[in-house]
């Protein structure tokens, strides 16, 4: 991928990051335009270091009720990626971690794989006193989300997949190709930069930092078919200018219960979003119209059961 293509890319997920830190409501129509206000940042009920398998891992909750975990992209902490977002998630307990190396999370020599993000994520639960949760992952976290369903099933209530994937070409052919050609240069002086060395690492390790996280998506991972045997209800959200394929979306939602008319079959428990006018990035932005969705997949009865007239 051209180079300028490239640094383009990483210019706008730091500055999209930079604004999703600040951002706290959006407006109703959930576009992107600047009309957020500013309000004080909510405080943590409860916050720490839980120990699993091998690394101590940042976390933490608000709020109370059913409890939903959101999982972050990469290169992300719980502030550049869901600051904006937990105080829409009302009338639930919110859990919040950050992965191996990321944010407060410090890294190990542990090899970096959505495998392992997912058992971090089961023991953090775990560690929680929390027997199953609905889980929610952006991007990379949506990589774990879905290891998390096929791992741990029986921890996870509901899953939400927001812009990720279930296979190494669930991505655009042209995406895929660009992560190894990232470099930690094009991250120099942005927001992920400088929160990674906000957390004390060091400056020296940055690049290798990148290269690390950046190898999740070099492997030629495939979970098709353990994707399409979840129990879970699935909620894949994607935009239609995404990083990721439309045909991989619906494939996974037409194996388990989509591509039939509700109508005469009744609804099926797992659902199928594409965004319009929305890019990868932009994903996190769109809140007006991804929360109130997320929010009715979770209340819902899923009733398959056909309408009557």
């Amino acid at each position: 991928m051209n180079k300028h293509i490239l640094a383009r890319i990483v210019l706008i997920l730091t500055v999209a990051a930079a604004s999703c830190q600040q951002a706290t409501k959006e407006n109703p129509a959930g576009t992107s335009k600047d009309t957020t206000t500013q309000q004080q940042p909510l405080q943590p009920a409860d916050s720490g270091f839980a120990d699993v398998n091998g690394i101590k891992m940042y976390y933490e909750v608000y709020g109370e009720g059913k409890p939903i975990v959101l999982l972050h992209g990469s290169f992300m902490n719980i502030p550049l990626n869901w600051a904006h977002i937990i105080p829409l998630l009302k009338d639930r307990k919110v859990i919040v971690a950050e992965m191996q190396g990321h944010g407060r999370t410090k890294d190990t020599d542990r090899a970096f794989s959505y495998e392992n993000m997912a058992d971090d994520v089961s023991g953090l639960l775990k560690h929680l006193k929390i027997d199953s949760a609905d889980v929610l992952g952006y991007s990379m976290g949506g990589g774990v989300a879905f290891q998390m369903a096929i791992r741990h099933p029986e921890q996870v209530r509901r899953l939400i997949v927001v812009s990720g994937s279930y296979a190494h070409d669930g991505w655009w052919p042209d995406v895929e190709a660009s992560f190894g050609t990232m470099t930690a240069d094009m991250f120099k002086g942005s927001p992920i930069e400088q929160q990674y060395l906000a957390y004390g690492n060091d400056s020296t390790k940055f690049p290798a930092y990148i290269k690390k996280v950046l190898s999740a998506d070099l492997n030629n991972y495939d979970w098709s078919k353990e994707a399409k045997s979840i129990k879970a209800p699935l909620f894949f959200v994607i935009g239609d200018a995404d990083g990721i394929r439309y045909e991989h979306a619906i494939e996974l939602f037409k194996a388990k219960g989509g591509g039939k008319m509700g109508d005469m079959h009744g609804l099926p428990q797992s659902r199928l979003a594409i965004l319009p006018g929305t890019t990868h990035i932009g994903m996190m932005q769109r809140t007006g119209w991804l929360i109130p969705m997320v929010t009715d997949f979770l209340d819902s009865d899923l009733d398959p059961t056909p309408p009557t007239f």
